[in-house]
């Protein structure tokens, strides 16, 4: 199976392309700078651009019969209050052409993370951080999470929307919770590594259509 793989500079992005390798998918991948991706392997194609830009999008999904995004908002620093460094729509006018394209294309499965605190679990979150994200410059990403997960609601395509806790960094191999409407509660962290392998495991199994379950560590 080949598949387009989004945010593949990020932190989790790139564990994602580690893990798609090793099961043996062939990768596209889409980037603004082709340079900043350095990995050796023949199953990876590089496209250069922008999901923002359906003229560089179109090029990069031909051929793929999913689509696995972690692209985010960033900013600066993780300082909550650091600038942007992407346009403040930047998720939901992506996503937008990512429908458009996967309607041209006939591509139907798509499995993008957008976080815990999203649309009804923002309820479910601490209240400390409710506050940040009401308050500082992290609320943006949430905001638009909330604009892409309405889009794809509306769209025909069979999407997953999965939710992670607060991310670490951890190389582990670690049974994932899954929850759904704060039941069971989640934990309170996941490593990106297990989100990478979740999502792997979502696309081969078909799991979870239409559905937006938050995961966590066990």
């Amino acid at each position: 199976m080949r598949i387009l793989i989004l945010g593949a500079t990020g932190r989790t992005g790139r564990l994602l392309i580690e893990e798609a390798n090793k099961h043996g998918y062939a990768v596209n991948v889409l980037l603004r700078d082709k340079s900043k991706l350095n990995f050796n392997s023949n199953s990876i194609t590089i496209f250069e651009g922008n999901p923002t830009n359906l003229n560089t999008l179109l090029p990069a999904m031909q051929g793929c019969e999913a689509i696995l995004s972690t692209l985010n908002i960033s900013r600066t620093s993780d300082f909550p209050w650091a600038p942007l460094r992407t346009p403040k729509n930047f998720l939901s006018a992506g996503m937008k052409n990512i429908i458009k394209a996967a309607d041209q294309l006939q591509i139907k499965r798509l499995i993008i993370t957008t976080a815990w605190g999203v649309g009804e679990t923002k309820k479910e979150i601490p209240f400390w951080f409710r506050l940040l994200i009401d308050k500082s410059n992290i609320g943006y990403p949430y905001r638009d999470h909330e604009l892409q997960e309405d889009l794809l609601s509306k769209s025909s395509l069979n999407w997953t929307t999965i939710r992670p806790v607060g991310l670490t960094n951890t190389l582990n191999n670690k049974k994932v919770l899954v929850s759904f409407n704060n039941s069971p509660k989640p934990r309170l962290i996941i490593s990106r590594q297990n989100v990478a392998r979740f999502m792997l495991d979502v696309l081969k199994n078909d799991l979870y259509i239409r559905q937006s379950p938050t995961v966590s560590e066990k």
